[in-house]
């Protein structure tokens, strides 16, 4: 497999796309891509199936608040699959490709049976944590207009969360909850440190916002 040139393809594909979502752009695909080899190392795995999928998992950009968004996964995986015949990628890999793009999505719900999806679910969602985590979460949350935090019950103590109006409460509807779904065991050490990293900043967050302490 010619590693330089599918990346040159998949790079030079993703580049021509459109889309609206600032935190699913060009470089959060390579970070994926990254963490996707990095994992890939620790369970001694080829790239014949992650490498496509890693790079063909946000291919086809849904926006985040656009009622098609829980299938988003599956019709990138649709999308990547045309690409890939089209450039006539092997076709024994596709099926393992198609479902690996479908079972990356945290709204999806789509269990991973194999362990090129659990790779690629975890290396996503690893992206989810961590510094470049909460960056992208709030970045989001300004491209959409949502407040930083609720001034009522900020930490959702008492309330669930609105992550469509308040950043904050993604943590709690989503974020704090990846470390639990990890698939891999380098998947969980890498989501473990991140996580601990955004309890940290809610703390933070508190303190300097004169709150009483984060639940977290």
């Amino acid at each position: 497999m010619n590693l330089d040139h599918w990346t040159s393809l998949f790079h030079n594909f993703l580049s021509t796309q459109e889309g609206s979502d600032p935190a699913h752009d060009l470089p959060h695909t390579q970070r994926v891509v990254l963490n996707t080899q990095q994992l890939a190392q620790a369970e001694n795995l080829s790239l014949e199936v992650l490498l496509p999928a890693a790079w063909l998992h946000d291919c086809l950009h849904i926006p985040k608040d656009s009622p098609l968004r829980s299938k988003a996964s599956q019709l990138s995986a649709d999308h990547a699959i045309a690409f890939l015949k089209k450039h006539q990628y092997p076709t024994q890999h596709h099926k393992a490709i198609h479902h690996a793009i479908a079972a990356h999505s945290f709204t999806a719900q789509i269990p991973p049976r194999s362990i090129e999806a659990k790779i690629l679910q975890d290396a996503d969602r690893i992206d989810a944590l961590g510094a470049i985590g909460l960056s992208r979460c709030l970045m989001l949350g300004g491209h959409m207009g949502s407040a930083l935090m609720s001034p009522i019950d900020p930490f959702c103590e008492s309330r669930p969360p609105d992550d469509a109006k308040f950043c904050v409460d993604h943590f709690f509807s989503k974020l704090l909850k990846l470390e639990n779904s990890m698939q891999t065991e380098a998947g969980r050490a890498l989501a473990k440190e991140r996580s601990d990293f955004l309890r940290l900043f809610l703390k933070q967050l508190q303190k300097e916002s004169f709150l009483s302490p984060a639940p977290v």
